[in-house]
């Protein structure tokens, strides 16, 4: 039998867990992730993980969630919530992320998942590890529990201050105490917070502005190699025949040959890439759809079955019908490009193995998803590898797949020693997958003032995300559909909801212009979300938003214009006011943004501003410039000197309006605010020039078309 300490921690039962040779003496508590069945998630398990914090006899709180941190700022907000459940201050608490050795298993980091889900998890660990501090803590002090408080890592009689007081460290010396988390432990209130909610710095503040902090790209190990990976010229490729002998010739190198993969290590990254350019490789290519007629193709050749995304069907009444009986109807289609994530820090991994047991340090938002993957590539059982996700720069949806950390791994077992990989900028551009285009359709039909009667929204290969309607209409049908893309594609911040968003948002401002009404007073006429009111009604008091009938706006277009839209996605509320200017040679110049944004309680608030900023500026790219241009299986704008990201220049000065929901729940930060960027930069220019743009991006050389 295998001893316990030989495996993972999330392969064990907690009970077996060596907490304490690792960590030292202390109290264990654990909340134990429930992974998916057969059939799906157990009832009342957590459906992404667990958590588990060990306080020790430096009194001192290390917490551990299987969620990394990709520069989305979560590690803050994540202490921060075990600072406040354990009243520590926040120097006092170590959070481990993203290690498969030590974490608890975690579906991975996506979805805005990690404050509903991570958070909630270690604060109900927090507050269980608060409720047994205190029950050690009464007889020390000789008072009854609800006697005891607990402030700044000391615990002491209630309302009283000076020596009756006994520090966590003593509490717990030469403790080695396990509990689960009880079923009944209920977190604080956020009511009641006095650490969480209030603006602190960034615990990796420090070692970001010094240079200190680490990323996967910069790690080194001793005897360390490094990689390229031979990649087919297009998509739909397949190696024929390949001739290793000139690669192998180049000294120091390692040269792989496994199946279709074939990959080169040596001491350096350019002997690595003179040993790559060495390989004489022939390929098999199969024709391939271009952009040019990529929306037809989509049209003709749907996919079968549920893809990444979920389909839906949903349908309310008769929409067929009430669009058959409408005064007025409307029937448009909306487009969005395929985007690349562009992250500043390339896919990297390092791969090192010792025995037959392998460390894999990893950018990735999956970590046990890509150590099962990697398992699965060698034949080994979980317990013989481990995934560690350093510091990441950047993912946005982007770094799930598992390919080049068993790429790395082969040739660091063929090599005996340690391989690094990462892409350069145009292996990012051509190996990674990109967000879907999207084909939406949508028919609506409304009375002669403009009351919505029947919707018809129809997407065609980007997924469900916000597909669902947040205005009242009695008859709807919201279709979503798969299709074969010729790209490849997956996961990408926000994902589907950014193009519905924007489809469905430009058809309602075009329904308001149709009837003459004022786009704001339009929406709130429809809308069925109290909280998405409130969110519309912050913004366009902080934008100074005159109402103004359809009739004088089409008479007062002078160039400059304004638009608004709203979104909700992922527990989430946002609405972004824009003000553009086409100038006389038709150059576009984005004036101004302001955007509000409710989302629960607001744990970090310094952060969710930085998010909402930066998905902004991150929004602007696939709302003007960014698109993915291909022929033939062939991306034709691989390097940043032909793809076009936002510039300083570009952005404009950005406004944001945080509305902060005590009583309510909080929702992850980085995806809800993007979705409504694009739709009110095309509203306004439509409100300047008169001209309706229904495809993404709006303005791709930098002018109105």
């Amino acid at each position: 039998m295998t001893p316990p300490g030989a495996l993972p921690f999330d392969l064990l039962a907690p009970a077996e867990r060596p907490y304490f040779d690792r960590f030292g003496n202390g109290l264990v508590v654990v909340l134990p992730a429930q992974r998916p069945g057969p059939e799906g998630w157990g009832r009342g398990g957590p459906p992404h993980g667990g958590a588990w914090i060990h306080l020790g006899e430096d009194g001192k709180a290390r917490a551990f969630t299987g969620k990394v941190e990709v520069g989305q700022g979560t590690r803050t907000a994540l202490s921060l919530v075990v600072a406040e459940e354990l009243r520590l201050p926040l120097s006092s608490v170590d959070l481990t992320m993203g290690d498969t050795d030590v974490c608890p298993w975690d579906m991975g980091t996506f979805g805005s998942r990690s404050m509903p889900d991570a958070a909630v998890h270690l604060r109900t660990a927090g507050a269980a590890l608060r409720s047994f501090l205190i029950e050690l803590a009464a007889p020390r002090l000789g008072v009854a529990a609800g006697d005891v408080e607990l402030e700044d890592g000391r615990a002491r009689v209630r309302g009283t201050e000076g020596p009756r007081s006994v520090g966590y460290g003593d509490l717990v010396t030469g403790l080695r105490r396990l509990e689960m988390v009880p079923p009944s432990t209920k977190p604080g209130a956020p009511s009641e917070w006095t650490r969480a909610g209030r603006p602190v710095p960034d615990v990796s503040s420090r070692d970001i502005v010094t240079g200190e902090r680490r990323y996967t790209s910069d790690m080194r190990l001793a005897g360390m190699l490094h990689g390229k990976v031979l990649f087919p010229p297009a998509y739909g490729s397949k190696l024929r025949r390949v001739d290793l002998a000139r690669a192998e010739a180049v000294a120091g190198t390692t040269v792989v040959h496994e199946g279709d993969f074939v990959a080169v290590a040596g001491p350096d990254p350019r002997t690595a890439r003179t040993a790559l350019k060495a390989i004489r490789a022939e390929w098999e290519t199969t024709s391939q759809p271009s952009e040019a007629g990529i929306v037809e193709y989509l049209r003709q050749h749907p996919a079968e079955g549920e893809d990444l995304w979920d389909v839906i069907h949903h349908a309310e009444g008769d929409a067929e019908a009430a669009l058959a009986s409408a005064p007025l109807t409307l029937h448009e289609t909306y487009t969005t490009a395929y985007i690349a994530h562009v992250p500043l820090e390339t896919h990297a991994v390092v791969a090192s193995w010792e025995g037959g047991r392998l460390t894999v340090w990893l950018g990735t938002q999956t970590p046990f998803r890509a150590r099962d993957s990697i398992a699965d590539a060698f034949g080994l059982p979980p317990s013989s590898v481990r995934v560690v996700v350093p510091p990441t720069g950047s993912g946005f949806g982007g770094k799930h797949a598992a390919e080049l950390a068993v790429g790395a791994a082969r040739l660091a077992r063929a090599a005996g020693r340690p391989v690094r990989i990462a892409y350069s900028r145009e292996e990012e551009f051509t190996q990674a997958y990109f967000r879907p285009l999207a084909v939406i359709d949508i028919r609506s039909g409304a009375e002669k003032d403009g009351t919505l009667l029947a919707w018809q929204f129809h997407v065609l290969n980007a997924g469900s995300a916000a597909a669902r309607l947040p205005y009242r209409v009695a008859n709807q049908r919201i279709d979503t559909q798969p299709a074969d893309s010729p790209l490849a594609q997956a996961s990408y911040r926000a994902l589907a909801a950014t193009a519905n968003n924007f489809a469905r948002e430009s058809h309602v401002d075009e329904l308001a212009a149709r009837v003459g009404a004022d786009p704001v007073e339009y929406r709130l006429r429809h809308l069925a979300d109290d909280r998405l009111s409130a969110v519309l009604r912050a913004v366009v008091g902080r934008a100074g938003w005159a109402a103004r009938p359809g009739a004088a706006a089409r008479e007062e277009r002078t160039g400059r214009g304004r638009g608004i839209a709203v979104g909700l996605e992922k527990g989430g509320r946002v609405a972004t006011f824009a003000e553009v200017e086409v100038h006389p040679d038709r150059r576009l110049e984005v004036v101004r943004i302001v955007t509000g944004f409710e989302c629960g309680a607001i744990v970090h608030p310094a952060n969710l501003r930085s998010q909402v900023e930066g998905g902004t500026v991150m929004a602007l790219g696939g709302a003007l410039f960014e698109a993915i241009h291909f022929e033939g299986g062939r991306v034709l704008n691989p390097r940043l000197s032909e793809y076009r990201v936002p510039r300083f220049r570009d952005t404009p000065p950005i406004e944001v309006v945080l509305l902060d929901r005590r009583d309510l729940p909080s929702q992850g930060g980085g995806e809800t605010p993007l979705i409504a960027v694009a739709p009110a930069i095309g509203n306004a220019i439509y409100d300047a020039t008169g001209r309706r743009l229904r495809s993404l991006p709006l303005a791709p050389d930098g002018t109105v078309p």
